[in-house]
């Protein structure tokens, strides 16, 4: 019997009458598959962001920092207080909710907000990691269960974030910069993001991240590192400004 013809991708047989095998079945060929050889090029190797210095920048945006910290500070204060006590009352607790983040350099540091989940929130968090909205290491969910009911206004209005005006006065954080993680999450991110200070908005902050990867977030990112400027932070602040006003949540 002629040699059937081997092609890439095709299927060979042999096939004979069991009958003509006897009791011997094991002379039965079974079907084999033709498989191609491919040699795949390693990917290319993604170019290290460089920070470019800016001292000048730098003073000027310290400065605004602690300016604008300490004005929030002074004439918000009656507003924290009533923030603070319909916190308590809707759920009994501490007001403040603190969380380890990366920041500058890889430094871990503290970063405040004001409390919008229940107490019980990381408990319950375990039961919806499957239902993740976010292409990416950031954990959200529409509805969020976790979220308590002063906490779902402080949010739609973005006020829980204004209590990180205390890690604008101690220089953790700056009003524009990119969002700190958590370390679990930082540690699936590269680096080079850690090469400017973290901030309270940003690019991506201002886009549809629920949709985006986390190579296209970081992307945005690596655009504000390489576009960072007093013109470019001005711009960003009036953008955010437009979008809490408009209901976004920044």
């Amino acid at each position: 019997m002629a040699e059937p013809e081997m092609r890439e991708g095709s299927v060979a047989t042999i096939e004979k009458n069991p009958a003509e095998l006897g009791e011997n079945y094991s002379d039965v060929v079974t079907p084999l598959k033709v498989h191609k050889t491919e040699i795949v090029a390693a990917a290319p190797t993604r170019e290290r962001v460089k920070v470019e210095p800016k001292p000048l920048y730098d003073f000027v945006k310290r400065g605004f920092d602690i300016v604008v910290s300490l004005i929030c500070l002074t004439v918000g204060l009656p507003v924290y207080l009533i923030m603070i006590l319909a916190i308590v009352i809707d759920d009994p607790g501490n007001p403040f909710f603190v969380q380890e983040r990366v920041g500058l350099n890889g430094r871990v540091f503290k970063m405040v907000k004001l409390r919008t989940m229940r107490k019980d929130a990381e408990q319950i968090k375990v039961n919806l990691a499957g239902q993740n909205e976010y292409k990416s290491v950031h954990f959200k969910i529409e509805n969020d269960p976790r979220v308590a009911k002063v906490g779902r206004f402080l949010r739609r209005t973005s006020l829980d974030e204004t209590a990180q005006v205390l890690n604008l006065l101690t220089g953790s954080m700056t009003i524009v910069g990119p969002r700190p993680f958590i370390p679990s999450e930082q540690e699936q991110l590269p680096d080079d993001r850690l090469q400017v200070k973290p901030g309270l908005s940003c690019y991506w902050q201002l886009a549809d991240t629920t949709k985006m990867t986390d190579e296209e977030q970081l992307e945005l990112d690596y655009r504000y590192i390489r576009e960072r400027g007093i013109g470019t932070d001005l711009k960003i602040i009036w953008k955010t400004i437009l979008s809490i006003f408009k209901g976004g949540n920044c």
